[in-house]
């Protein structure tokens, strides 16, 4: 018998050793959340039909390119939909090349001939791979550029399970336009060559002008894009237009690094360096196309367009009218790779701190009211024994909490709800537990014998209430964003430590204290 206490004793204080070590310092393991520590909560959308969009027009282009290396000169494609497109000019022997260029790099379409045109249609389950990857590859882009932000436990998680909804709370950020910019860009980086105006040409302030050059009518291997004109302040005054060639050189896909720097005037600008295949094709086109002008395109905007003086291998700079924070900015986001869609915010709320400061007041507040209720409860209704339920509560207070640090959990007000109801729950196995050893000793049962009774006959109900409660728990977590999530974790922590003490802790009390007596006749309970 006293082996048996030993060995249960020495769990029971490797525990709460365990415990003590896990959650010190308590504030420096377990982090406020947004609606304690104050930030930023977003709901975002992903637009995935854009997703889709671009993988069709990337499909489309690699048919037509496939058809003209077959000297089908012209074959032409058009897009009719968000996931179907057309091609043309391509005559009835030449649907063998077709066939077979669609099984070799377009397994995720059908296609059929109706007289002159070649209709293609996105299979179902290529499209909802595609929606499902831009989801996921949104959800990491946004991360890492969070994570390059420098924010401290940021959330960013998808909500639900196949949804195309992105949850992002920033605990301790003031600045939500700032966040929101940094988020949306999808900062696609292409190089072009410029085919009008060149380096030594007067700008064009209007694309009618711009139009004029060609005769009205623009060739159909170029493209006009704008490039905003900004005063001292940054404010955008003016616009100018260019002619691109629509062949990219290089896009953002090529980029190795991005950084800020200074440029050669000490403006804020970004360098950056290229990969090794990203490297030979720009040093290839520089080479050949020396003396024109290359524009650098964000977004289907131009930033600028400098003259090529020499043949460039794999670095350069990004030069414009930047702020400093704006270049820090974009080398983030070039960093953290292109949004594979756009962004749609849904919803958007900022919390000032002092209210998380009140929340944190108040919270505490009503933890304290809830143990020191529940210790009077159980010391008015069950005398001594209720000695008993107040240590088991508060070691389950100090394992829950040790095990929140050692997790690193962050603490959200729906959290400090799961850690009050855990108090109030701690001590509802130790309540059956206690009736169940009343109603033997009423019977005439030993005190020995009554506690082993009690503990025997109530412990299938203290199951059924713990795992049942623990069952909703971890749905919460499944489904849950944020702070419900917070609430589960809590709540499934408290159950777990609810289980150990009241079962394992309170009868080691009972048998400690049976232990050192020769003769019980009566319990105080």
């Amino acid at each position: 018998m006293k082996s048996n206490l030993v060995w249960r004793g020495v769990v029971i204080a490797a525990a709460v050793a365990i415990a003590i070590v896990a959650g010190f310092p308590l504030k420096d393991k377990i982090h406020l959340g947004l609606d304690l520590r104050g930030g930023i909560f977003l709901r975002l959308h992903v637009e995935t039909d854009d997703a889709v969009r671009s993988e069709a027009e990337k499909d489309m282009d690699r048919i037509v390119e496939e058809a003209q290396d077959a000297d089908i000169s012209g074959a032409k494609a058009k897009r009719t939909g968000d996931a179907t497109f057309d091609v043309t000019g391509v005559p009835v022997d030449g649907d063998e090349v077709i066939g077979k260029a669609a099984a070799d790099y377009l397994p995720g379409w059908d296609w059929s001939r109706e007289g002159d045109v070649l209709h293609f249609t996105m299979k179902d389950q290529n499209r909802n791979q595609i929606q499902e990857l831009a989801v996921e590859q949104a959800l990491q882009t946004i991360r890492n550029r969070i994570d390059e932000f420098g924010v401290t436990e940021p959330v960013v998680q998808r909500e639900g399970i196949n949804g195309s909804r992105i949850v992002v709370q920033l605990p301790g950020v003031d600045d939500p336009e700032r966040v929101k910019r940094l988020i949306k860009n999808t900062a696609f980086l292409e190089m072009r060559l410029v085919d009008y105006p060149g380096p030594g040409d007067p700008t064009v302030p209007t694309r009618e002008a711009l139009l004029q050059h060609y005769d009205g009518k623009l060739p159909d291997n170029l493209e006009i894009m704008p490039q905003d004109v900004r005063d001292s302040r940054g404010r955008v005054i003016d616009h100018h237009y260019y002619a691109l060639e629509k062949k990219r050189v290089i896009t953002g896909r090529d980029l190795k690094n991005a950084r800020p720097g200074l440029g050669q005037f000490n403006q804020p600008v970004v360098n950056f360096t290229l990969t090794h295949e990203g490297g030979e094709q720009f040093a290839k086109a520089t080479e050949a196309n020396v003396g024109r002008g290359l524009a650098i395109i964000l977004d289907k905007k131009v930033v600028s367009a400098p003259r090529i003086n020499s043949r460039i291998s794999d670095s350069g700079v990004i030069e414009g009218s930047f702020t400093q924070q704006e270049v820090e900015d974009l080398a983030t986001v070039l960093r953290s790779g292109a949004l594979p869609a756009g962004i749609k915010y849904l919803e958007e709320r900022t919390v000032g701190p002092s209210l998380g400061q009140d929340s944190i007041r108040e919270g505490l507040m009503a933890g304290i009211i809830g143990a020191i209720l529940v210790v009077l409860t159980m010391l008015v209704v069950y005398k001594l024994t209720g000695v008993n339920a107040v240590l088991a509560l508060a070691l389950n207070i100090v394992l829950l909490f040790g095990a929140l640090a050692y997790f690193r959990a962050t603490l959200t007000l729906p959290g400090i709800a799961g850690i009050v109801l855990t108090i109030g729950m701690a001590v509802d196995a130790n309540v059956l537990v206690f009736e169940r050893i009343r109603e033997e000793l009423h019977h005439g049962r030993t005190v020995k014998s009554a506690i082993d009774a009690g503990f025997g006959k109530a412990l299938s109900s203290i199951m059924d209430a713990n795992v049942t409660t623990l069952i909703a728990a971890l749905f919460l977590f499944q489904f849950g964003t944020g702070p419900i999530r917070g609430f589960a974790v809590t709540l499934s922590i408290g159950i777990l430590a609810s289980l150990f003490t009241a079962i394992f802790v309170s009868r080691w009390l009972f048998d400690l204290v049976l232990s050192r007596r020769r003769r019980v006749d009566s319990l105080s309970i």
